[in-house]
């Protein structure tokens, strides 16, 4: 049986002390323990899935008289669709800050609430403006989620496995997708809902299911490495010994000793400059990366997502009540790519698979603009094509929030997080949807030809960049990419990976 004291583990001097436990977290096999982590925090990304499908599909449903709000379809994928975005840009920033200062546990209780509540408001809307005001407020929440969830899973699952389950939770928004494209079917079929409740109960079983994912969520623990960087050692110590305690239980078997150690000075919280200066001098050429990934990946994703019920609407004549058939399909896609490529970012690598998937997903898209524009497509088959597109896409877009919550340090990451998100959606996913409806709603093919090209270009130009400057992080773990700020004494940064 596994024993483990204090003393083995830290060493305190003033407040610089050394410990092991990112070693002792990195080291351990993958358990019951882990799987609470990944439903925990994971399973939010199927709600924001199926409320952001949703919101797609209801679109049409939305701006036909009866449905309850005075409101077009160019509205809801348009303006509705900017407002979401440009709150989860402002709830990123904003709880990134406090992820870092009061930790990953506190604020992901409080995002997700936040979230919750405005997406039950936005079921009671009765005007425009309390529509957009809501949706607005449930981009807040989730951008929220995105800064606290990401930077605690990465802090608390092993280094051999975090490529492929970072992936894997960030592509299960498409599981939330794929609901909500069959759920759609359902609430706006006009013989079971009337047109105006109907859209308004998906948004209701929505909250049910986050009500769920609240319960679990609170089982899963602060950041070890968080607590031992703010002060907590002893917790920190105390955490990681009981779950060393139930892992070694389950397995049955000791766990090997963990690899190092790491001595830092405890700091309680570190202040914008310390992390735009680390974050953009120290790590510029990361900084770059981060940037690419995020503003190619944001356009093509909140641009289709929003957009893509309005084209076969207006293109092919599907009906609002079947475009959830069709959405579902291409959501498949989405998520097989994370999950069936997920570990090959493991075991292949980063940098090769950040640049080939993004590369892909570009190439194939140029593909499918050019079918659309020679007349070429259908309904059936354009879809098809976004399948495929997609499922490199998606594995592609899940490698960005990996990226740039394991390449910087510590300190920073739920605000680096926070700030590449928000800056990269901001300029791809704000700009995104209202480029694209104004390009696909005057029913022009050109126009939504050039849309297409546009998506498919930023997502080559991201590829590019990664196949220079991506990182070969795979089976490294977080202090070892990038050292923390409070290490003591201060380590020379990482020299740059060598080009393949």
């Amino acid at each position: 049986m596994l024993s483990i004291g204090k003393s083995e583990h830290v060493t305190t001097t003033a407040t610089t002390i050394t410990t092991s436990v990112p070693g002792r977290l990195d080291r351990l096999p993958w358990s019951r323990w882990h799987w609470t982590v990944v439903i925990g925090l994971g399973t939010v990304w199927i709600l924001d899935g199926l409320e952001v499908t949703v919101v797609g599909n209801i679109a049409g449903r939305l701006s036909e008289q009866g449905s309850g709000l005075p409101i077009t379809s160019g509205g809801v994928t348009g303006l509705a669709a900017a407002l979401y975005v440009a709150g989860a840009c402002s709830g990123a920033l904003f709880f990134g800050r406090l992820t870092d200062l009061f930790g990953r546990k506190r604020l992901f209780m409080v995002t997700l609430a936040v979230y919750l509540g405005a997406t039950a408001m936005t079921a009671l809307s009765y005007s425009s403006w309390w529509f957009f005001a809501f949706r607005f407020m449930t981009g807040f929440g989730i951008g929220g989620e995105y800064a606290a969830i990401n930077s605690a899973i990465d802090e608390l699952i092993p280094a051999v496995y975090r490529g492929r389950v970072d992936l894997i939770i960030n592509g299960s928004f498409w599981l939330g997708a794929i609901a909500g494209s069959l759920l759609s079917i359902l609430m706006l079929d006009t013989s079971i809902f009337p047109k105006g409740l109907g859209w308004r109960l998906t948004f209701g079983l929505g909250v049910i299911l986050g009500l769920v994912i609240l319960l679990v969520r609170r089982h899963v623990p602060e950041s070890p490495r968080w607590l031992f960087i703010h002060g907590r050692a002893e917790e920190a110590e105390e955490l990681v010994t009981s779950i060393e305690k139930r892992v070694t239980k389950e397995k049955g078997t000791e766990l090997p000793p963990p690899k190092g150690s790491i001595t830092i000075r405890q700091r309680e919280s570190f202040g914008f400059r310390d992390i735009a200066f680390t974050v953009f001098s120290d790590y510029r050429r990361r900084a770059a990366l981060g940037l690419a990934l995020f503003v190619g990946q944001a356009f093509l994703y909140n641009a289709i997502t929003f957009g893509f019920g309005a084209i076969l609407t207006r293109f092919f004549g599907v009906s609002t009540s079947r475009t959830g058939y069709y959405f579902a399909v291409i959501a498949v896609g989405n998520f097989l790519g994370p999950l069936l490529l997920g570990k090959l970012f493991d075991t292949v690598g980063r940098r090769i698979m950040i640049s080939s998937t993004y590369l892909l997903a570009g190439v194939l898209l140029f593909g499918t603009a050019w079918l659309f524009g020679a007349g070429l497509l259908n309904a059936v088959t354009l879809t098809a094509c976004w399948a495929v597109v997609l499922f490199f896409a998606s594995a592609g877009a899940s490698s960005a929030y990996l990226t740039v919550s394991e390449i910087f340090p510590m300190e920073t990451r739920a605000m680096a997080i926070a700030f590449f998100y928000a800056v990269g959606t901001a300029a791809g996913g704000i700009s995104g949807p209202l480029l694209f409806s104004a390009l696909t709603q005057n029913g022009v093919v050109g126009d939504t030809v050039l849309a297409f090209s546009i998506g498919a270009a930023l997502m080559c130009v991201g590829g590019l960049v990664a196949a220079f400057l991506a990182v070969r992080a795979e089976g490294r773990s977080l202090e070892d990419i990038a050292a923390p700020l409070s290490v003591h004494p201060p380590e020379p940064l990482p020299a740059p990976a060598p080009a393949e």
